[in-house]
């Protein structure tokens, strides 16, 4: 697990100090005068702060992923490994009809890998050291496969449109529950507009139901892992991918990368429940290469 789980957590935080932001300046106002909900600047509000959340996470997930581990790009190759990174990697993008990604290396125990970045041309494919140290050339060579084509897939993309339609929603009903709050609870008529306990309503409102509407997201990133697998097996080989699939299913106790990197890494990290899962379980995963779908 890895990027979904960093985009959310950034998404969220982007959303709540946009929120902040335009309560100081005053200028969400979704009552009119009278008091009463004016609905449709509700959800044109809703809809701004919704995908601008998610558009501004777009563009930050290549630039807090690296931090977020630590990764250090390979800008000069400096040994037989990092070389041949970069080749492999060189070779599956344009095999791909991508743009040259950024190629990383970051310090882990872990036998992982992720790919991020706001569009197809400007991405960024990472491994650990722990990958490094436990995979063959030709498991990591299906790994970088796997990652190539999260990216040639438009997946990144599509996930923020995904979570901008989620967050207009999470937006929508945090505003309404926050009035409702302030009406029922707090006695405001909304005359003189929102109080402060209707704004701290909403703010709770807006995590709890993002902490919900994640798993739509999760959902979406199941469904994805399948096509990047079997785009993993058309650049490096089917066999390879299945191989690198049950390395990772040996290792699949070691989770020493941070759980905000928790997505669209080659292993799937188990959560609480499914539906909290970004990754299907490996077993279904390698069941299905075999299956050759």
């Amino acid at each position: 697990m890895k990027r979904i789980t960093l985009f959310i957590l950034t998404n969220m935080a982007v959303l709540v100090v946009i929120s902040v932001t335009l309560r100081l300046l005053g200028v969400d106002k979704v009552l009119d005068q009278s008091g009463q909900i004016n609905f449709n600047a509700l959800l044109t509000i809703s809809v701004v702060i919704g995908f601008a959340g998610s558009i501004i996470s777009l563009f930050m997930s290549k630039w807090s992923a690296k931090r977020m581990v630590g990764a250090k790009v390979i800008t000069d190759p400096t040994d037989p490994t990092e070389r041949w990174l970069v080749d492999t990697v060189g070779k599956q993008a344009k095999a791909a009809g991508i743009g040259m990604p950024e190629v990383a290396v970051y310090d882990a125990p872990d036998v992982n890998a992720f790919a991020t970045g706001w569009n197809r041309n400007n991405a960024l494919v990472a491994v650990s050291t722990g990958l490094l140290r436990n995979m063959s050339k030709d498991e990591i060579e299906a790994v970088l496969g796997h990652e190539i084509s999260h990216v040639a897939n438009g997946d990144m993309i599509t996930l923020a449109l995904i979570q901008g339609v989620v967050n207009t929603f999470v937006i929508f009903f945090a505003k309404l529950f926050g009035i409702l709050v302030d009406r029922v609870l707090l006695k405001n008529d909304g005359r003189n507009g929102r109080g402060i306990g209707a704004f701290v309503a909403e703010m709770v409102a807006q995590v709890v139901l993002g902490v919900l509407a994640s798993m739509i997201v999760r959902w979406f990133s199941r469904q994805r892992e399948f096509r990047a697998d079997a785009g993993g097996a058309n650049l490096a080989g089917r066999n390879k991918m299945i191989a690198a699939l049950e390395k990772l299913k040996m290792n699949h106790e070691q989770t020493a990368l941070p759980e905000k990197m928790a997505a669209f890494g080659i292993s799937g990290g188990g959560g609480f429940s499914r539906l909290f899962m970004t990754h299907p379980p490996l077993d279904e995963r390698i069941a299905a290469l075999r299956a050759g779908q």
